[in-house]
């Protein structure tokens, strides 16, 4: 029979907590100060320790040393809803926290994913050996350095109630770590709910992910089931965060710390046991500085960060990686077809600026184009690698600071034609703002004239980057640090512009 552990000074509360635990089928013993909890640590292990944060003789988290958290976990009771107090202990290793009242059905939902924790350890235990044997840890594949560290903080993670906040390029597989977490925790009987926060409306998001009554504005003929509610007892991920309009993130926020909510036109709250897990392709920090994350929110998130390596800065993962596709596809198209050395070698030195999403569409194509049994270099549609700054021709337009990658798709025809006509190495201007002779720019460098208009300079700047990058526009937006959106009105002015015509109206 597994083992409660109620620290609580209260004694009805102590004693309520106590009959609600029995009945969930654990045996109980309660302890109203920290020194009787160390006697009761002391005395046996329990698997689970209930601790209220306000106690007689020191705060609560004082508690976290004396516990055993390979055989107990610690699930916080407080009676204020605050960021900073559940962020430090869940940061400290608790596994969930309560607010004060108890709401006894999260409270039963918490004591029976307590009662799974030897499976759980079990469960990580096997996919560490997985690692070994097949190079694959839940639903990742890589047995590299930087992808351990990732499957180390995922099995730290999963077990426990945290939030989780996942970063890395695009492609990198942060829905794939998600649902791994989800996999491994407590919930992996429990729904896995995603939603693209960047791909909703704003006008829809909030009935999307809170639901809404029927009546409550005009198109709702139904009442609607948001995400929270759905994801009930399991996991909701909620991928590009930082596209979520601020207005609803003061939403999300009260949700994460009380476990309640409140559908749109509904008049009483709904409460949910929804675990959540958060990704951004953005550098969350820049994102808060940009105000386009709340500061609140982000460390509410972020209580367990993770950091996804892009493919480049694994590539002795690649092979292993790109088998696992082929033999995806080999099964579902009844074919045996294999990667020569070639190939694979091909296949490693490529760029991969659009990561494991670029690396499974590259063997896909290379699957349709083989007409044998074998994949070999030449079936494998990769741009050839692009030289090294130092090794450009003289006078190619280039940026400071821009790493060389092929595109993964091309610009219109325009728009490179556009950054084709640029010359980097401009004319230049003296003190007086008398012409000088051009002066080759230094490779990687852009050399622009003295007295310029910043409007011009932009442009020229935009359109060299965009040359540097092959006509990739979301490769050459993520280097100047704008938005895609923007990298396009500004190549659709530059092409309805005459030549300079970015100097008109500007001061």
């Amino acid at each position: 029979m597994p083992h409660a552990l109620i620290v609580e000074d209260d004694t009805d509360s102590a004693g309520m907590l106590a009959e609600i635990v029995a009945a969930e089928g654990f045996s109980t013993a309660t302890a109203g100060s920290l020194l009787d909890a160390r006697r009761q640590l002391a005395f046996r292990t329990p698997d689970i320790v209930l601790l209220d944060l306000t106690l007689p003789d020191g705060n609560g988290i004082e508690l976290f040393d004396a516990v055993d958290r390979r055989d107990s976990e610690v699930v916080l009771i407080t009676g204020q809803a605050s960021v900073e107090t559940s962020v430090q202990a869940l940061r400290l290793g608790a596994a969930d926290y309560l607010i004060k009242p108890l709401n006894v059905d999260r409270l039963r939902a918490v004591l029976a994913r307590a009662g799974a924790a030897g499976e759980m350890r079990g469960q990580l235990g096997a996919q560490q050996d997985l690692v070994e044997t097949e190079g694959r840890f839940g639903r990742l594949w890589g047995r590299s350095a930087p992808m351990r560290e990732v499957h180390r903080r995922i099995a730290r993670v999963a077990p426990t109630a945290v939030t989780a906040l996942i970063t890395g390029e695009s492609g990198t597989g942060k829905e794939l770590v998600a649902n791994t977490i989800h996999d491994l925790s407590r919930r992996a009987k429990g729904p896995f709910l995603a939603v693209n926060c960047g791909a909703i409306s704003p006008q829809l998001i909030e009935s999307e992910l809170f639901g809404h009554e029927k009546g409550s504005f005009t198109g709702a003929v139904r009442q609607h089931r948001g995400f929270f509610e759905r994801a009930d007892g399991g996991t909701l991920f909620l991928d590009e965060v930082t596209e979520m309009p601020l207005e609803l993130q003061v939403k999300l926020l009260r949700v994460l710390e009380t476990g309640s909510f409140t559908p749109v036109g509904a008049d009483e709250p709904v409460s949910a046991d929804a675990r959540i897990i958060a990704a951004t392709n953005r550098s969350p920090l820049e994102a808060v500085a940009e105000g386009r994350l709340r500061e609140d929110l982000y460390y509410r998130l972020a209580v367990f960060p993770i950091e996804l390596p892009p493919l480049r800065d694994r590539r002795e993962d690649i092979p292993l990686i790109a088998r696992h596709f082929l033999q995806a596809l080999n099964a579902r198209e009844g074919a045996a077809k294999r990667f020569t050395d070639s190939a694979l070698q091909r296949l490693q030195q490529a760029p991969w600026p659009g990561n494991v999403r670029e690396l499974r569409n590259a063997v896909h194509r290379g699957f349709i184009l083989a007409e044998g049994s074998t994949i070999d270099a030449a079936d494998l549609p990769l741009d050839p690698p692009q030289p090294a700054p130092d090794a450009r021709a003289p006078g190619e337009a280039t940026t400071a600071g821009v790493a060389s990658a092929p595109a993964m798709t091309e610009a219109p025809a325009t728009a490179k034609a556009l950054a084709m006509t640029e010359t980097p190495a401009v004319a230049g201007t003296s003190g007086l703002g008398a012409p000088t002779a051009a002066v080759p720019a230094p490779a990687g460098e852009l050399r622009l004239p003295v007295g310029i208009s910043i409007a011009e300079a932009e442009r020229r700047l935009i359109l060299a980057t965009l040359a540097q990058c092959d006509g990739h526009r979301e490769r050459a937006a993520e280097i100047l640090g704008i938005s895609a959106k923007t990298l396009y009105n500004r190549m659709k002015k530059y092409q309805s512009a005459p030549e300079g015509g970015a100097d008109q109206g500007r001061g």
